[in-house]
This record gives C-alpha cells, structure tokens and sequence, in this order.
C-alpha cells in the first residue's frame, strides 16, 4: 500500500519543460548526486550507464546529471544516443549500479524526463523514488545558491550499442524475417540509429522513415502518436507491414498491408497465443491495464487466455507481472513486455521483432492473425487540467461517473485517470452502445473541464 505521495516522479520518471524546474541545471545535478549517494550506500564504486534520446536539450541534462553523480564519486558511462529499454538491458547486463536514461519519450521535443533503473533492469521502486526525492528536496532547501561546476559532454561507446542489438538478434531466428517487407518510423528518436542497425542485422527488408533527427522533430507528426502516417506508407509501398516506435523507442504500434492501425491490444492477443502454443505463456496468464478493451478479454478467454488488469503505465503492470510470474503484459499503447525472453520493460525494437517472427514463420498476414478481435466501441477524451485534485473528492466529477456506471451497467467500462506524465485527466468510456459511450464521455469530460480545467 503505496502512503507517500511523490512530488517528482510519475509513473515514468521526471518529466517537464527542459531548462524549467525540475529539469533546470541546478535541480537536475542535485537528482544525479542524491541518486549517487543512494548507489553508494548500496554499492561500493558505483557505475552508471546513461543514454539520451534526440532533443536539443537532452545531452546538457545528461552532463548536468552526471556532474552531480561524478561530485559523490560515481563512475559515470554513456551510452549517447540509445532507446530506454537499451539503457535498461545495459544496466542488468553491464557492470553498473544503475542506467538512467534523458527522455521524454513521446511529448514535444520542448519537454524532456530522467528515468531510472536499478542494476536488475527494472525501474526503481515507488518507495526508493520517495527516499531519492527526499534528499533532493532538503538540498534544494540547504543550498539557495546555484552552486558553479563544469559539465562536460560525455563521450559515448559505440561498444554498448552493439551489445544491445546483438542481444537483439539473438532473440529470434532471422531467416524467418528475410522474406517480409516492411516500413519503419523511427520518431526522428532514439531508434533513428539504432533501428537501421538492428533490422539490417536481422535482415529484414526495411524501409526507414522519421530517421533524421534535429533536436526539434522528435515525435513530430510522426511516431507512436501517429500510426496512420506508417499505415499510408504501407499501403503506397505495398509492404507487408509498418511499425511505428515512439520517441525512446520502448513501445510499437503496428499496420497491417491494407494500411489498418494494429494496436498493443491486438499485439498482446498475437503474442500470447504463440506464447501459450510454444509452452511459454506462464499460468496462461497476459497482464493488462484498465485502458485495454474488453474484445481483448474476450478473444483471450476464448483461447483459454486469463486476462489480468494492472493500473496504467508499464512500470505498474510490470509489478503485476512479477507477482503473478506472469511473462506476458502490456498496454493498449504500445508498451509490451516480454519475461519469458529476459526483458525488463517494454520494448519497441523487441516487440518488432517478436511480431515479424510471428507473421514469417505462420506465413499469414498480420491481419488475418488478429481478425477475430472484435474491438467494444471506445473512446478517450483528454482534458487539460489546473491541479490534479483526487477526482472522488469532487462531487461534481464523481456523480457524473457514477451515472454512467450505473447506466452501462455491465455492458461497458468508465476509467478516469489523470496521466502520469502530463497535466491531463483522461476520460475512457467503452460500450456495446456508440450513442451511450459518446454521450458519457461527453459528460464527464464536461465536467472536469468545468471544474478543473486550466
């Protein structure tokens, strides 16, 4: 039972404007000496991995965040340029106490975040967040003054790279890929380099776009938060699929030949089939979030598939995974996680690869595999919010969704959330009813707005 509340890290790290508190020079340096003195109190000579994604400003905070972890003698390594799942191999594979990685994964290209993980691959925990914090929190109190220190570039290994694509490589068999033709976006993100490298060495037939980073086009009409540009791209190439990773490459959307959005729903039921016929899905259990559809559900069930929910973001549905030794989850989004083959967050590069493998060795189209996911009606309203007060404690709010629960009863799901990364609530409504699902969207999302709105 989770009693402290953090003030820093959401549910995927540190996130804001660069340059702006918290990701100012000051703040960020005093993150990487608390985080250094929690390593230190665990391990002796600590040494970090640290990678970036493609903004402007993300080599400045990684220098930023490696003086300070360089001031309490950590060891500090880059990686430059690399995915967040890259980062998160390196960390349980390397000789180091810790990866950290400076990215905002698919916000603007003006934001930017650090994440964490700790020496086993998975990102810390909530508890070791708020002692992290803590420390942060009572230096900036005891020192008002920006102290003066050099940051320096960090020079990068092109040595870790190629550790992470072989591991790639190695978690599937190759020659069932060489016949299929696809088309990758990139995000102009962590995968711009890394991507290239990868399906070259798996030999697949690949065509890149969104792979000219500038520091300012990160996730810019492309990415994970745009399949459908993939999707026109397949359907004028006449490829057999596209995929489509975001801006730090640890989720993947998908299109089939017609040019048709696959979404991580789909994926999660593709996997998991193959999984549970080659002996691999454990318990026969796939851990989802509440944002997954309940077609999900279903098609799972009827392949004697039980399907788990796990609040969203991956690092909460990885938790349920590890309690349930499950070794399939993910979301709706993109994220999916792989355990039966080592993986310890969800990765964009990992889940190309397991699907094109699927999709070569059944000799089907990604279409027809997925085909009887019969998907309920669903919506989601985004709304820009002021404050992020508890929702039940607004009474406005709460009655609205306790109208439409009673209305779908049963027959449709409400989930009201803020994000963990943005200052959005995210209204959800999925129904067998379009008429009832649009009108209580409506309404609900009408109500934060004029409650809580910014």
């Amino acid at each position: 039972m989770r009693t402290e509340v953090r003030h820093l890290f959401g549910t995927d790290g540190i996130r804001g404007v660069a340059g702006e508190y918290p990701l100012d020079r000051r703040t960020t340096r005093l993150i990487g000496r608390a985080l250094g003195h929690f390593l230190s109190s665990k391990t002796r000579n600590p040494s970090v991995v640290i990678g970036e994604d493609t903004r402007e400003s993300s080599s400045a905070i990684a220098a930023s965040v490696a003086s300070g972890l360089e001031s309490v003698g950590v060891r500090v390594v880059s990686a430059g340029v690399i995915t967040t799942p890259g980062i998160a191999f390196l960390a349980r594979t390397g000789d180091f106490a810790a990866g950290i990685v400076i990215s905002a994964s698919h916000n603007p290209w003006q934001d930017n975040g650090i994440k964490v993980f700790g020496h086993d691959g998975y990102k810390l925990p909530d508890e070791v967040e708020i002692q992290i914090e803590k420390e942060i929190f009572s230096q900036l109190a005891a020192d008002s003054a920006d102290e003066p220190f050099a940051s320096r570039p960090l020079p990068a290994s092109n040595q870790l790279h190629q550790q992470y694509v072989d591991w790639l490589k190695a978690s599937i068999n190759p020659k069932t890929l060489s016949s299929l033709r696809v088309v990758v976006d990139s995000a102009n993100g962590a995968a711009s380099v890394i991507a290239p490298e990868m399906f070259r060495a798996c030999g697949v037939q690949a065509t890149f776009m969104s792979n000219q980073p500038d520091g300012r086009n990160i996730n810019q009409q492309c990415g994970a938060l745009h399949p459908e540009v993939v999707a026109r791209a397949v359907r004028e190439l006449h490829a057999d699929l596209g995929i489509t990773l975001d801006g730090d490459a640890d989720r993947a959307l998908f299109s089939d030949a017609a040019g048709q959005v696959i979404n991580g729903d789909a994926i999660m039921l593709l996997a998991a089939r193959e999984m549970k016929a080659r002996g691999s899905l454990a318990k026969d259990i796939v851990v989802a979030t509440t944002m997954s559809n309940m077609g999900l559900e279903a098609a799972l069930r009827r392949s004697g598939i039980r399907m788990l929910r796990a609040p969203v973001g991956d690092k909460y549905v990885l938790e349920e995974m590890r309690r349930t030794e499950a070794t399939l989850g993910g979301e709706q989004s993109g994220h999916i996680i792989f355990r039966d083959g080592d993986a310890t967050t969800g990765d964009g590069l990992l889940t190309a690869l397991r699907v094109l493998e699927i999709v070569g060795r059944s000799g089907k189209p990604l279409a027809e595999l997925v085909s009887d996911l019969k998907v309920f009606p669903q919506v989601i309203k985004n709304v820009r919010v002021r404050e992020k007060k508890p929702l039940n404690e607004i009474f406005e709010v709460a009655s609205a969704i306790a109208a439409a629960e009673r209305d779908l009863d049963g027959s449709g799901r409400v989930v009201v959330r803020y994000s963990g990364t943005e200052a959005l609530a995210r209204v959800m409504i999925e129904a067998e009813s379009e008429e009832k699902m649009k009108r209580h969207a409506d309404a609900i999302a009408g109500t934060i707005q004029r409650t809580l709105g910014a």
